[in-house]
Order: C-alpha cells, then sequence, then structure tokens
C-alpha cells in the first residue's frame, strides 16, 4: 500500500488525527466526504458529531470535513438547540438524536443507523424509574443525559457529565436519585458527600465501554508510562478512578474537563481511559503531545459511518427517508422536555 500524503483540508485534519490512515483510504473517504458536502448545501442540513466518532467524521466543515459540530453531550444538546437548518443529521447514538428532536420539534432530525443505541440507556426504563420514584417519594430524580426520552419524561431534571456536579448541587434535598450510571455515581457521591453531606440513591446501570478501564488496566499502562498523566471519564469504576490519580496524578470528569486538562497541563505524556476515538481527537488538537490510547470502542457509536451519514442525506426527500427518521409522541416529547430544559440553565 503507498504510504503517500493524500493532499487536501480533509487529509490533513484527519491525518494528524489518524496518522495510521493509508493514502488509499483518505482518497476514498475525500471523495464521499465532498459529496455529503454538496448534499448538505442542497438539502439545508446541519452535521452535528460526537466526541466519540470516528476521526473522519470529527473533521469540521472548516477543516474539509462534515462536521459543523464536533462536542460532548451537553455541547451537542446547545449546538441541536440552536442550528439554523432544515434538517439535522446526528453523527452520535439514539439518545443523542432524541435529544436534538426534542429540542427542535420543528426541524427534522435524522439518524444513519437506528443500531446505533446505548448499552446504558438500555439500562433503564421509565417504568423503572416511576418504581423508583414510588420507592422514595419525594426524592428528586436526577438523569444523565445518556437515556432515552422515555426515561428523561420521569426525571426532575436531566444533567451531563460537565454540569452533574452543580446540578446536584442546586437541590435542598439531603437525597437524590441519580440514574442510570452507577459508576459515575460513585464518584459523583465521593465529591458531593465531601461537599454537600448529599447521598445518592444510584441505579445499577454501565457503559460497556467505560467500565473495561479496570484498575488492573490502569495500572498496568501506568507501570509502562510512568509519567504519564492518567485521564478518565465520570463513567470509570470508581476503583480505577482511585489508581489513576495516584502517582503523577490526571483528572476525571466530563470529555470536555479532559480535553481542558490536557490543553493546561504542561506534561507531554498521557493516558486515556475512554472511548478510544476520543484520542483521534486529542492528536488533532495536541499534536505535540503523546496519548496512549487502549482501543476500546464503542460498538453502537461505530455504526455510524461516513458512508451511512451518505445514505442518509441521500434519503433525506425519498421514500428511504423513513428508515433515518428521529420521531416521538409529542406528549412524550413534551414531558421529556422539561428536565432537559432545566438542565440547560446550567450550561
Amino acid at each position: 500500500m503507498s504510504s503517500t500524503l493524500t493532499t487536501g483540508n480533509f487529509a490533513a485534519k484527519l491525518r494528524s488525527m489518524n496518522p495510521y490512515a493509508q493514502a488509499w483510504e483518505v482518497n476514498a473517504m475525500e471523495e464521499v466526504v465532498e459529496e455529503i458536502r454538496r448534499l448538505k448545501r442542497e438539502k439545508n442540513v446541519i452535521i452535528l458529531s460526537h466526541f466519540y466518532m470516528a476521526p473522519e467524521l470529527q473533521v469540521k466543515a472548516q477543516d474539509g470535513g462534515i462536521a459543523d459540530f464536533v462536542g460532548d453531550s451537553l455541547g451537542l444538546s446547545l449546538a441541536a438547540k440552536t442550528a439554523d437548518a432544515a434538517h439535522i443529521v446526528f453523527c452520535g447514538v439514539k439518545f443523542m438524536a432524541e435529544t436534538a428532536k426534542i429540542l427542535n420539534p420543528a426541524k427534522q432530525v435524522w439518524l444513519p443507523s437506528y443500531e446505533a443505541g446505548c448499552s446504558l440507556a438500555e439500562s433503564i426504563t421509565g417504568a423503572d424509574v416511576r418504581q423508583l420514584k414510588a420507592r422514595y417519594p419525594g426524592v428528586p430524580v436526577v438523569a444523565y443525559i445518556n437515556t432515552y426520552a422515555e426515561t428523561k419524561a420521569e426525571a426532575d431534571i436531566c444533567c451531563t457529565s460537565r454540569n452533574a456536579m452543580d446540578i446536584a448541587r442546586s437541590f435542598e434535598s439531603d437525597q437524590l436519585i441519580f440514574l442510570p450510571d452507577v459508576f459515575m455515581g460513585r464518584n459523583l457521591q465521593t465529591r458531593i458527600k465531601a461537599e454537600t453531606g448529599k447521598e445518592l440513591i444510584l441505579w445499577d446501570g454501565k457503559c460497556e465501554v467505560h467500565e473495561q478501564f479496570t484498575p488492573q488496566r490502569i495500572s498496568g499502562l501506568k507501570l509502562v508510562h510512568p509519567k504519564a498523566q492518567v485521564l478518565v471519564h465520570w463513567e470509570v469504576p470508581d476503583d480505577a478512578v482511585a489508581e489513576a490519580l495516584t502517582g503523577v496524578g490526571g483528572v476525571v470528569g466530563s470529555t470536555s474537563d479532559i480535553i481542558r486538562f490536557v490543553g493546561e497541563s504542561s506534561n507531554r505524556e498521557f493516558i486515556l481511559g475512554s472511548e478510544c476515538d476520543l484520542g483521534a481527537t486529542l492528536r488533532g488538537m495536541y499534536p505535540e503531545k503523546n496519548f496512549i490510547v487502549p482501543c476500546i470502542k464503542c460498538p453502537h457509536m461505530k455504526q455510524i459511518t461516513l458512508q451511512r451519514t451518505l445514505h442518509t442525506l441521500r434519503a433525506i426527500g425519498t421514500d428511504e427517508e423513513q428508515n433515518y427518521r428521529v420521531s416521538m409522541e409529542e406528549e412524550l416529547r413534551l414531558r421529556a422536555l422539561k428536565p432537559i430544559e432545566r438542565m440547560l440553565e446550567f450550561s
């Protein structure tokens, strides 16, 4: 295979994020990207892409790519709310696309694959929340944004990993029901208990990617890279977080917290305890730094591909569009909207 660098803004940016991409792969991607960009203009489409998407889906339009906005759950929620386009194609997973539709009822929202689910979101239902509320009457329910609309509709407020602490502090209640991520809940509980004395009632939901970052995996990586700081998400098991922050240290927090920490740190080497393609994001942003990335990929996120995104844009306005349309009953949308709007007050 040729190793010749492909020219062009898209190719250059992609190379900075994924230095292992072969020239023939990049050439093939460029053709797809150009058609997507053309269809976006013709059909008045904006594309939102999560940090866990493959690198080629994260290259921004200004760099010759397709993404109008790349971000975390909160950032994408805000972008969806202010999107100035008739159509929103969401390169993320189903609960994210649902959130975009909840916030944008007048716009059409499209998801390139309905197989893009979420192990965490699927761990709880609206009925489960109603049972929790019956068991703990009067206790406020905080639902992580990584939930489906039926779950959000039963909550008092939603949160993301970026604003969960501020939201928890805002309640006067001594108890809060936090769902569904048990590891994120345990990590938050440590800080919330110390700062406010509040107790979190947790659900036993887990992210199948982040739960793989065990203390043993983290300690093994630190042994090989003793000078590296460790970057871990709130969703990583709490015992692994404790291991990660001993020694040289690092950060536990949201994706945005991780990105900001790397930018502010004088360290040159980092171990990433999160989804593999966040490593591509970090390489693109901080090419002078080295990232050790155990390549644990979210199988749901990876259902969204460049080719499926192209198929989605081609389908808009045809009989095939029903395969990609995100829709819900208006009564459910309005109930799910309230906790999201309360969350956005903390943005």
